[in-house]
């Protein structure tokens, strides 16, 4: 019964790692090609539109997530979380929770299933249903944790080339508006992530609010220290009157310096990283290998000669 059980949830799990692998990677930019480069058309009528399995899927989602009771404060900090990972939509913070439920769901029904041919003791039982619940309720903050890091990471090390790029656009005339507008645009192929936070910054600007508050807005969205430091720097530069392409220039030889003294940092940090697997698999096999023949040999002679001194 156990190999029955935990192949039919491999196959369902590889199942629904292909199935979100082909929407992200065919379908999905299908969709937005077909949505920007194709024929428009001339009238549609809403009960003509076939509802598809995702969006029933979502809605679903949608749903769950809106019956969860939520303090201010809780919304707040998922909320932000959210946001610094990329999912800036108003219904991003009911699917979350959605997820959470229903994945909650599937690992306690999971463990439910296996409970039984895993130990006889009734409190393992129920401290694995327990522990079993506990991760899937816990796992997709993780696992949004995980997202922030990771789009935290990509900003900081695709800053240097925009701020490179900015400085050149300050320095050959252009307000720091324009700017911001330029970098985003020519390094939206090599680093869309940076590119759609700056344009949202330009957007922000012609929608009226003031340069300070929406830098501040970017600061906030990201969560990324760098970008804070950026933020800082042009907001007391644009403040002070000093010279921008100065600030600018001498913030990049900063981030220059900062990344080799990282990187001199983690290969100093190397030798001792290696000192345990060195110890623990290198040299005993080394041993084995020069020290293991020696031994043989000593053993074959030694022990007959150690029989016949006691004879």
């Amino acid at each position: 019964m156990l190999p029955i059980v935990l192949s039919s949830f491999l196959f369902i799990l590889l199942l629904t790692v292909i199935t979100v692998y082909g929407y992200r990677a065919y379908v999905r930019p299908s969709r937005i090609y077909d949505r920007v480069g194709g024929v428009a058309d001339i009238a549609v009528d809403p009960d003509s539109v076939s509802v598809k399995p995702r969006d029933v899927v979502v809605r679903v989602f949608e749903q769950i997530g809106e019956q969860i009771p939520l303090s201010p404060m809780e919304q707040t900090v998922t909320r932000r979380d959210l946001i610094m990972a990329g999912f800036r939509s108003d219904a991003a913070i009911r699917m979350f929770y959605g997820i959470k439920v229903m994945f909650c769901v599937v690992m306690f029904l999971f463990a439910l299933t296996l409970h039984r041919h895993i130990t006889d003791n009734p409190v393992l039982r129920i401290v694995f249903l327990v522990a079993a619940t506990g991760f899937g309720y816990y796992a997709p903050a993780l696992y949004l944790e995980s997202l922030v890091k990771k789009r935290q990471t990509e900003l900081r090390l695709s800053l240097p080339d925009a701020l490179d790029m900015m400085v050149v656009s300050v320095e050959a005339g252009l307000g720091l508006d324009q700017a911001l507008q330029y970098v985003s645009r020519e390094i939206e192929q090599n680093h869309p992530g940076l590119s759609d936070e700056l344009s949202l910054v330009g957007l922000e600007m012609r929608a009226g609010k003031r340069r300070g508050e929406a830098l501040r807005n970017l600061a906030d969205r990201t969560g990324e220290p760098e970008l804070r430091k950026l933020v800082a720097i042009l907001i007391q530069t644009d403040r002070f009157g000093t010279s921008m392409g100065e600030s600018l220039r001498t913030h990049s030889d900063f981030m220059r310096l900062r990344r080799k003294q990282e990187a001199e940092e983690r290969a100093a940090k190397v030798g001792v990283k290696l000192v345990f697997p060195i110890f623990l698999f290198i040299l005993p096999s080394m041993m084995l290998v020069a020290a293991g023949p020696a031994l043989l040999k000593v053993f074959q002679d030694l022990f007959p000669m150690m029989q016949n001194f006691g004879k």
